[in-house]
């Protein structure tokens, strides 16, 4: 292998598992975001969690997070905006990171 062919497939490891992180980072806020919500509907123990695994799937319906806002919005009504739901994500999103980088 030469020092090129070295140096595309480090290349291409690094991408994969840059993308596997964000993947995670952003499935773990989806997964905050949710206890989140939970809790401003006043949900707890096994009734948020279920809700959180529901905000998590809610982002598979389209590319983006867009989708996770509606669900979150449509589900607060009148407790949070969507601006404020896309601020809490934010947040959350650097939370995340933080926790899946301390995992492995």
């Amino acid at each position: 292998m030469t020092t090129f062919d070295e140096r595309e497939q480090a290349y291409e490891n690094k991408f994969a598992h840059d993308e596997e992180m964000n993947f995670k980072a952003e499935a773990r806020r989806n997964k905050l975001l949710g206890l989140w919500a939970a809790d401003l509907m006043g949900k707890s123990g096994d009734d948020a969690e279920a809700y959180a695994k529901e905000v998590v799937l809610s982002d598979f319906e389209e590319q983006g997070h867009e989708d996770v806002v509606r669900k979150v919005a449509g589900d607060l009504g009148d407790l949070a905006d969507p601006d404020t739901i896309r601020a809490k994500m934010a947040q959350l999103l650097a939370i995340a990171r933080d926790q899946v980088l301390n995992e492995t």
